[in-house]
């Protein structure tokens, strides 16, 4: 496995960094804290933390990864193939450019930090 720390690029947002042990959407919320993503649209969008919900949904448009398990309710093999990711799930081996690609459409935060979707 690579160490060290890559440079994760949203498209249109900006970059921030990533070490090659932190998953990619903490790099993200930590890099949205810290001003670094300033051109994200919205707040970024965080659920489960885990693989199963797909509210962090993007597209790796170039570098290497390495991924954890993720739902194939929202992740398939054939997305997967795609370079479609849940950046919860996701390592960097590599600098990343990503696009944003939440699937569903957040209805209302909750209390607890995280978001419910809209079925």
């Amino acid at each position: 496995m690579k160490t060290g720390c890559f440079i994760i690029t949203v498209e249109g947002a900006g970059s921030t960094s990533c070490l090659a042990s932190e998953r990619v959407l903490v790099a993200l919320e930590k890099g949205e804290g810290s001003g670094r993503l300033r051109g994200l649209p919205c707040k970024l969008p965080v659920g489960c933390r885990r693989g199963g919900c797909g509210v962090c949904r993007a597209r790796v448009l170039e570098g290497e990864y390495r991924s954890e398990p993720m739902s194939r309710a929202h992740i398939s093999e054939v997305d997967e193939a795609d370079r479609l990711i849940l950046s919860c799930s996701v390592y960097p081996l590599s600098n990343l450019l990503l696009r944003l690609e939440t699937q569903t459409v957040i209805k209302e935060k909750r209390p607890n930090g995280r978001y419910t979707k809209e079925e």
